[in-house]
């Protein structure tokens, strides 16, 4: 098959367009809408549903989007793979979910790097749905997460243990917990597991008034709206210290585990145990 039909077929299922498909890929519309009928003939099924003023993936386009990912980026990396072995070099690529990036990876990439001059990383940030499909595929090579995939051919291992805390921008009495829409909760995703203690652990929580999967971005609205969120105590410590944010001391302190996954049968396994050794180390 020819890769130029699925990297149309990204393209315009990424723009919802296929004018600006076509703009993006330096192509006339008339060519992507033949790449998309080609596409469509080969797999006989039709990918997008057309109306007037939207174009949306059929489920056929659903079941072929993560197929398609998969086969460009694993030969992008087969291309890559060849030119670094002429250098005596190994690619090594690293996925993590966006909060695991902010509060460990992000910083220790550098570190990573450092120790072995022959080793390049890849570095992706993807969805915890995402990341154990990407192991089985081989198109990635270690993960970094919260919630250890549940899969047979996956090995993991706990690198780090944090504490999540729950703080506010304003001291509170002793007994206080959010409970009221006013009181701004903003709940991040720290994994399933997370999601569940907490749950047990605080009730009455409000709903919140933002969910993200992003450190930086609920850092910043904790600031804006005054409210109150569950965060890693190494990450909040600076500020907790000069009084800009104060620890609930009524909630519990919940302990998290991440963990690096790799597939068993990586041919890369000896370079992995160093780079989860060196995680664990720096951790």
């Amino acid at each position: 098959m020819d890769t130029d039909l699925l990297k149309t077929f990204l393209e315009v299922s990424r723009t919802r367009h296929f004018g600006k498909a076509a703009e993006n890929l330096y192509l006339t519309q008339s060519a992507v809408s033949a790449r998309i009928r080609q596409l469509e003939a080969l797999l006989n099924s039709p990918l997008f549903e057309r109306t007037r003023h939207n174009i949306r993936l059929t489920s056929a386009g659903e079941r072929l989007l993560p197929h398609a990912e998969s086969i460009l980026t694993a030969l992008h990396r087969a291309r890559q793979d060849v030119a670094l072995h002429q250098t005596h070099q190994q690619q090594i690529a690293i996925g993590a979910t966006a909060n695991v990036w902010d509060i460990l990876l992000q910083e220790r990439v550098t570190a990573l790097l450092a120790t072995n001059s022959s080793r390049v990383l890849r570095a992706e940030s993807l969805s915890a749905e995402t990341l154990p499909r990407r192991l089985l595929e081989r198109t990635l090579d270690l993960c970094v997460m919260f919630d250890p995939p549940k899969v047979d051919e996956l090995a993991c291992k706990a690198v780090k243990t944090i504490d999540m805390v729950l703080v506010t921008t304003e001291a509170k009495t002793s007994d206080w917990l959010p409970s009221e829409p006013d009181d701004n909760w903003i709940m991040i995703d720290w994994g399933t597991r997370f999601g569940s203690e907490l749950a047990r652990a605080l009730p009455e929580l409000p709903l919140p008034i933002l969910q993200t999967n992003s450190l930086r971005i609920a850092m910043n609205a904790l600031h804006q709206t005054n409210g109150c969120a569950y965060l890693p105590a190494n990450v909040v410590a600076s500020e907790l210290e000069r009084g800009e944010l104060f620890i609930v001391d009524a909630a519990p302190v919940l302990e998290r585990h991440i963990y690096a996954a790799w597939h068993q049968d990586s041919e890369y396994q000896t370079t992995l145990d160093e780079l989860i050794a060196e995680l664990r180390l720096q951790a």
